[in-house]
């Protein structure tokens, strides 16, 4: 029977793309939740629909302005979070892997933070803004708009692709969920009119692949100049890690980790439009960067791959 470090180590994604704060302390939480759970041969996804509930119920306790309802919001969030990573290392270990589940892991933490978002923004609602005496009003929706719709899910969705591509070119398909739209797209429009569920997954599944290819255009010529080589170059592949690598670390920023400590933040010290500021203002830099950095590397990387081919 393997050891706990070592179900720990196969139950993570890799070294490269592990943040340091889900190494030490979400991951080996979440083992021993799946480790307990699997004895009772309870799925993955039961996990998952928990972990909607405890977030749609951290959101609710950070409507309210008392300290011991946002400190319950904060654990709860917590709980909902381990039940996260629960799910994809029991996943990972067991194999149980299937469409529902995969659905209800994209939807699980987007549906956290829209519950999150609206509850603060209710809570502002009839606060003054600072150093004023108008009420926030429709002006706190709007604040809560943009940090949600235009910041934080492009945000996310870049770094999770940014993560997938490298574990693409440091594990092989096989250790990577790396898609692309048209491969989705074909999907979609292979399966039967009368599995409606399966379409709308892939359907929406498809279009999330597109809006992250339509934002990488560097990589995709880079990609595609890699899927034509009859034999992978590992010169360009060690290139490309060694650019990609320092980035994964931005890519964590956008997760979830730095959102929950300036989200529990901000809520403590009630003033959790501050929190909607960061997404537009720091959030957005470091979106910035990683992005353009990705891509000049694409190009760096395409570059040799040209020359390597003459």
């Amino acid at each position: 029977m393997k050891s706990f470090k070592a179900l720990l180590k196969a139950s993570m994604k890799s070294e490269d793309t592990e943040e340091w704060l889900d190494v030490y302390f979400t991951r080996p939480i979440g083992l021993a939740f799946a480790l307990l759970w699997n004895k009772f041969d309870i799925h993955p996804n039961v996990i998952t629909i928990l972990s909607i509930f405890l977030g749609v119920g951290a959101g609710w306790m950070f409507h309210y302005t008392d300290l011991w309802s946002n400190v319950c919001g904060m654990v709860l969030l917590m709980l909902a979070n381990f039940c996260d990573s629960t799910d994809g290392q029991m996943a990972r270990l067991t194999g149980k892997k299937t469409l529902i589940g995969r659905m209800l892991d994209g939807f699980s933490g987007d549906l956290w933070f829209v519950c999150i978002y609206v509850a603060f923004v209710a809570r502002l609602w009839h606060q003054p803004m600072p150093g004023s005496y108008m009420v926030w009003g429709p002006w706190i929706l709007l604040l809560g708009a943009v940090a949600g719709f235009l910041c934080h899910s492009p945000q996310a969705s870049l770094a999770d692709y940014y993560r997938q591509v490298h574990l693409f070119f440091l594990l092989g398909r096989e250790g990577s969920e790396l898609d692309n739209y048209r491969q989705q797209r074909q999907h979609y429009e292979s399966l039967p009119k009368s599995d409606r569920l399966g379409r709308l997954f892939f359907y929406n599944y498809a279009n999330y692949c597109r809006s992250q290819e339509k934002r990488t255009p560097l990589f995709q010529r880079f990609f595609a100049l890699w899927q034509q080589q009859t034999r992978p170059d590992e010169a360009v592949r060690q290139q490309f890690l060694q650019g990609s690598r320092p980035l994964m670390k931005y890519c964590n920023m956008l997760s979830f980790n730095l959102r929950a400590i300036c989200l529990y933040t901000t809520a403590l010290l009630d003033c959790p439009w501050v929190y909607f500021v960061l997404e537009i203002t720091v959030f957005n830099l470091i979106y910035i960067y990683m992005h353009r950095t990705h891509e000049h590397l694409s190009a760096a990387c395409s570059a040799s791959l040209v020359i390597s081919d003459k």
